[in-house]
């Protein structure tokens, strides 16, 4: 047997083991278990009635911010990634149009840092680790829920203390008024500029009176054509627009399809899903040198199929599983020979399961022990491609305990990582490598309830990062002795919730949370050799990162059938560049001490709901300041701020049993010209019409 081989049983006997022992816990706590009908288990899903699913502020001690309920539902012809600009701390990264990439960065860390679970089970991208948030519709989301740091809940899975953000996406449960009724469905068109054409569909019925099923598909289709202005930078740093320009090869095809199941139990509940994605679409790139059109494309497939049991078993122990099968297709093409044909394609593979077990130790004491496996492989057309797998187990101990106003939390997560890949020179035989890891990550939270309303609350946790297979591997660039990034978080902060009694004024929600982390061993790519497209991934970029982030939230009644909903946040963040202290070249040319790409000191936005009966009106407003494109901050790299407006008007009616909802949207009011990413120009003033049909 091979050394790799031998390596490779180990890591899996070992995970092996450890979901082992969670299947003896569960026998042995489970045998003499008698249901205790006086504890009430709060994950419980009831079919027959309309759930209500809201936050104790006192519950979360890590700072966290939810989209749900009416917000989400007024803003449903978005992706999740337009849905997230409302939320303080977090940047966007939007590469323009219809079809462009959109990712996440919070707090400054890094997309790779970004945890992004659907249902409860994360989102994985071994190749590049990177989840494109334009995929994800709103159309079928219940909740979307972010938090810096992990969730306060003990009871999850190892891979959920893991990241240094989390973002959860919570599908609709399918929920039935009426307990005759055996089915409800859904029905949206949409169209609008961009050449958007986007139907959607959704069909809710019960298989009995446990169980309940759910089907929805989506399909978009758009040109992505809409007219810009370029923006031409001068020498001296000013800046000129001098040519409008039509956006072109951004054009859209994506059909979305899903089928869930959802279950009760005694005690507890469960969860299946698949998910189908296929699209196809253009690259529209950088506008450099004048150059408008390109003809690069993208053809996307992904596919899951996922599983979720939860139950409390007795008084003292609860039981989680998990389980997840996933397979990613992708296939780039550059036609463009004068720069360098490429026409590749991806094929991922992931397998991951999870369990977790609650005990409940004594009063007021709560703890957690949790592993996770997981398998990933990346293979590719690319000729004498390393073909990666990664086995990597994931085991966490945490503890909460609550006395009084006092609620605590700590966790302890070792990950231990086996890479194994093939390397196979031109003219060179088959030779492989392994490459392992392994890593602590603690946490640490509290939280006291001061005399009503206020409450304060502080963490620190030390997360990390694993280089991805790109970054590992890929061709010329990966650099396979890479050593994970890693980033310590620390958070003081302070919540304050006021309710109020006949007044126009029903509740006041204030948060504010100051930060500082320090990201070491940042990945990034470099020069190699003199050439100057040659590069490398190396170990050598540092961050450290000061912010604060406020929230303030009112809800007013000023008439009996008038609401006004109020939100407001703002950021502020000094993310400075500390890689290299020998780059101080004079006149702000040097990187070091420098605020890193994209990141704004000042950024927020305002929203504003007001219903009235049957209609509503919705305006959101987005600020983010200057920023540079380079660490080095220089008139040259200079990125002017930008904002935008939105507004929308819809209307409900009821036609007997059927509910129709009509939507006007006028999205960049203003028709503002601006860029999120430099040499990729957004749309201007933009408009979207949608029907929406409950039957």
């Amino acid at each position: 047997m091979t050394p790799a081989k031998s390596h490779s049983l180990i890591l899996i006997a070992r995970a092996l083991s450890a979901l082992g022992l969670i299947c003896i816990c569960q026998t042995a706590f489970a045998a003499g278990a008698t249901p205790d009908p006086a504890a009430v288990s709060n994950d419980s899903i009831t079919l027959g009635e309309v759930t209500v699913r809201a936050r104790r502020p006192f519950s979360e001690i890590i700072p966290g911010q939810t989209l749900g309920g009416e917000r989400l539902e007024a803003m449903r012809s978005h992706n999740v990634a337009d849905a997230l600009r409302y939320f303080s701390g977090v940047q966007i990264k939007d590469y323009g149009g219809v079809g462009g990439v959109k990712t996440v960065d919070i707090r400054s860390m890094g997309t790779n840092h970004t945890g992004i679970f659907y249902d409860g089970i994360q989102l994985g991208n071994a190749q590049n680790g990177q989840i494109d948030l334009g995929k994800f519709s709103l159309d079928n989301l219940e909740a979307i829920d972010l938090y810096n740091g992990q969730k306060s809940d003990i009871f999850q899975s190892a891979k959920d203390y893991g990241a240094a953000g989390t973002l959860y996406l919570q599908s609709r449960t399918p929920r039935f008024d009426d307990t005759d009724r055996r089915w409800k469905a859904n029905v949206t068109l949409r169209g609008g500029s961009f050449g958007l054409i986007n139907p959607a569909g959704r069909f809710d019925f019960r298989i009995s009176e446990r169980v309940a099923a759910t089907v929805s598909a989506e399909y978009s289709h758009a040109t992505g054509k809409y007219r810009f202005r370029y923006r031409r930078l001068y020498d001296d740093g000013t800046t000129a627009w001098d040519t409008t320009a039509t956006r072109l090869n951004g054009d859209l095809r994506a059909f979305r399809a899903e089928l869930g199941l959802y279950g009760s139990l005694s005690r507890g509940y469960w969860q299946a899903r698949v998910y189908y994605y296929d699209s196809n679409r253009g690259i529209p790139g950088a506008i450099v040198n004048n150059v408008w059109k390109n003809s690069q494309r993208q053809w996307d497939r992904n596919f899951f199929a996922q599983g979720h049991w939860r139950k409390t078993l007795s008084r003292v122990y609860s039981l989680q599983l998990k389980g997840k099968y996933a397979r990613d297709y992708m296939h780039y093409l550059n036609p463009d020979t004068t720069l360098m044909y490429l026409n590749n394609r991806f094929y991922q593979d992931e397998i991951y399961l999870s369990g977790a077990n609650k005990f409940n130790v004594a009063p007021g004491l709560r703890v957690n022990l949790a592993a996770d496996y997981q398998w990933n492989t990346l293979s590719s057309t690319i000729r004498n491609f390393a073909r990666p797998r990664r086995h990597t187990l994931m085991t966490a101990f945490a503890a909460a305990y609550e006395l009084g106003g006092l609620r605590a939390q700590a966790s302890l997560l070792h990950t231990l990582v086996l890479d194994h890949s093939r390397n196979s020179p031109d003219g060179a035989p088959v030779s492989y490598a392994d490459n392992t890891l392994s890593r602590l990550s603690p946490a640490v939270m509290a939280s006291y309830k001061l005399s009503r309303p206020w409450l304060v609350r502080a963490f620190f946790k030390r997360a990390f990062r694993m280089p991805t297979f790109n970054d590992l591997y890929y061709t010329d660039i990966g650099n396979a002795v890479l050593r994970p990034e890693t980033a310590d978080q620390l958070n003081i902060g302070a919540v304050a919730d006021y309710t109020f009694d006949q007044t126009v004024f029903d509740a006041l929600h204030l948060t504010a949370d100051a930060y500082y982390n320090f990201v070491k061993d940042k990945i990034i790519a470099v020069p190699k050799g003199n050439g100057q497209y040659r590069w490398m991934m190396m170990n050598i970029g540092r961050v450290k990162i000061l912010g604060l982030d406020l929230t303030a939230a009112a809800t007013i009644t000023p008439l009996p059938r008038l609401h006004l909903d109020l939100r407001l946040n703002y950021t502020y963040q000094s993310a400075r560049d500390f890689s290299d202290p020998t780059d101080t070249r004079p006149g702000g040319i040097g990187t070091y001490k420098g605020q890193i790409a994209y990141i704004p000191h000042h950024s927020g936005s305002v929203t504003a709901a007001l219903r009235w009966q049957r209609a509503e009106l919705n305006y959101s407003f987005i600020y983010v300041g200057e920023r540079y494109h380079n660490s080095s901050n220089i008139p040259e790299n200079y990125e002017p701020a930008w904002y935008t407006s939105d507004l929308s008007l819809s209307y409900r009616l009821r036609l007997g049993p059927t509910a129709l909802r009509a939507t006007l949207e006028v999205n960049n009011l203003l028709d503002q010209q601006y860029e999120v990413i430099q040499n990729y120009p957004m749309p201007g003033r933009n408009y979207r019409l949608s029907l929406s049909v409950d039957l």
